[in-house]
């Protein structure tokens, strides 16, 4: 029986999904990016912006829950993020170019803004300390940002990835301060809330996702291989759907609600959101280039590519549910092996048949998850009972 305190349960606010609706427009900005500045610097850009979307969506998503998306004062926060996030994710694609400012004045500006508000607004002694503790991270993080607008192109990537990994290593850790962290066992925190806000937001993902492969069928020729490659991605995409959604939500609510740190879990979740992100931008990318060219010569790139995301993908789940509830990672970690063997493969290989193993490799993983994930669940309402 957990002893955490509960807080009242509040359903998902349309207001919460009309701002997740933001973020995840960036998937298509990110993946054009990367799909311009094919190689490891572009790589290594595309993950900075990365991170600065997915920092900015936690913290606002974590002040909305802590403060409560009912109250008028958070939820102008929200709205003014909306705004910022928009403008900020559309410069995605020349902040390393010629929109550096564009790009980093509303990130900074959003930083502030959430964390000095929930320092100020928050209902309990804890939530301010915290608060003030995630404010202290931002004040060494933002000049990093904005030196790195000020700098000449090839020195911002260096200030950025600085900043990058102050702001990420804050949401994992919880923004710990010598002698001072977050103690959030007894912290009374809507859990199912964030569940719910994070099995939405990974739909939203996937959708974006979708749209991204669509714009690539859209530009390429209508002919037999690219319509199976297209399907095929699109098969790919819909088991990766199914590798969480064929009951493995369910694994992570009942996990929830009964431990003792209500927080903990759902924390890790969202830290995990960094690489579940990345895996679908780099499987987008990959997805482009082997519909545009379906017959063509395989390459390193491809195999990186088109395995590398759902290995990103998948592996994120593997690891949640190892440290959380030590059951349903083997399979996942399997099918991650099986991948990265055959994207050494995808190397010779053309794309079109690259994406057909990768279909099959997903689908056996999805159908063993499923038996996987009922018999964890008839588990757990045992151990209810």
């Amino acid at each position: 029986m957990s002893s955490a305190p509960f807080a009242e349960r509040r359903s998902v606010a349309p207001l919460e999904l009309f701002f997740d609706l933001i973020f995840v427009f960036a998937i298509g900005q990110l993946a054009e990016h990367l799909h311009a500045e094919l190689s490891w610097r572009g790589a290594a850009e595309t993950a900075v912006m990365l991170v600065a979307v997915l920092s900015t969506w936690a913290l606002t998503s974590f002040d909305a829950t802590f403060l409560g998306v009912d109250r008028a004062g958070t939820r102008r926060l929200v709205l003014v993020v909306m705004g910022l996030g928009l403008f900020m994710n559309a410069q995605i694609t020349a902040a390393f170019t010629d929109r550096p400012w564009a790009f980093a004045v509303p990130l900074v500006t959003i930083l502030l803004l959430t964390d000095i508000t929930a320092a100020v607004s928050a209902q309990t002694t804890i939530l301010r300390q915290h608060y003030l503790r995630v404010t202290a991270w931002a004040v060494v993080s933002i000049p990093l940002w904005l030196i790195g607008a000020a700098v000449d192109q090839e020195s911002r990537l260096v200030w950025w990835a600085a900043a990058a990994v102050v702001d990420m290593a804050g949401v994992w850790l919880t923004h710990p301060l010598p002698r001072n962290v977050l103690s959030s066992q007894h912290l009374v925190f809507d859990a199912e809330h964030m569940v719910e806000r994070i099995r939405l937001f990974i739909i939203l993902q996937l959708g974006e996702t979708v749209l991204t492969l669509g714009t690539a069928i859209s530009a390429a020729p209508i002919d037999a291989p690219t319509v199976v490659t297209g399907l095929g991605v699109f098969v790919a995409l819909v088991c990766l759907c199914a590798s969480y959604f064929s009951g493995g939500e369910d694994i992570l609510s009942r996990h929830v609600s009964a431990t003792a740190d209500r927080l903990r879990p759902v924390r890790r979740a969202v830290s995990g959101q960094y690489s579940t992100l990345a895996g679908l931008v780099i499987l987008a990318v990959g997805a482009e280039l082997a519909i545009s060219h379906p017959t063509g010569q395989g390459s390193i790139q491809l195999g990186l590519l088109l395995f590398g995301g759902p290995i990103l993908y998948v592996l994120t789940q593997a690891w949640w549910y190892y440290i959380s509830t030590r059951q349903a990672w083997s399979a996942r970690l399997v099918a991650c092996l099986v991948c990265a063997a055959a994207g050494v493969a995808a190397c010779w290989l053309p794309p079109l048949a690259s994406v057909l193993i990768l279909d099959t490799i997903l689908v056996v993983l999805v159908l063993v998850l499923k038996r996987v994930h009922r018999r964890i669940l008839m588990t757990m309402a045992t151990d209810d009972a």
